[in-house]
């Protein structure tokens, strides 16, 4: 039904336009972490607190109390950058597949969603 085609072209608009942006959460992900790195790559450094953080992960608040272990704070942006990049994988996959339907609406879609969501 025409409806139904263009939900269909609509939903892989709004997916391609999700993708970029995922792409780019990824790359802003990517800065921040290179940021949180210590200027000294040494293993103590990385595995060290930074200057200004307590040494005892125990004080502070009581939700740390249950989860003894300080990671540093690179290492939750590499948690994160693992996330995206699932995602990413995920939505390219989706958006493959619609195409591999050989619709040429869909495809349309799929390129101007792409368009989109790299335009924002």
């Amino acid at each position: 039904s025409p409806a139904g085609m263009v939900l269909s072209v609509l939903v892989i608009l709004l997916l391609s336009v999700l993708y970029e942006a995922v792409k780019m959460g990824k790359a802003m992900l990517l800065r921040r972490a290179l940021l949180a790195l210590p200027r000294s790559l040494s293993h103590e450094a990385l595995t060290e607190p930074q200057e200004g953080e307590h040494s005892d992960p125990t004080q502070g608040s009581p939700s740390l109390m249950a989860f003894p272990i300080s990671f540093p704070r690179w290492f939750w942006f590499h948690v994160g950058q693992t996330l995206f990049h699932v995602l990413q994988v995920v939505l390219g996959y989706m958006v493959m597949l619609a195409v591999m339907s050989y619709n040429a609406w869909i495809f349309l879609g799929a390129i101007a969603g792409s368009t989109l969501g790299y335009f924002m």
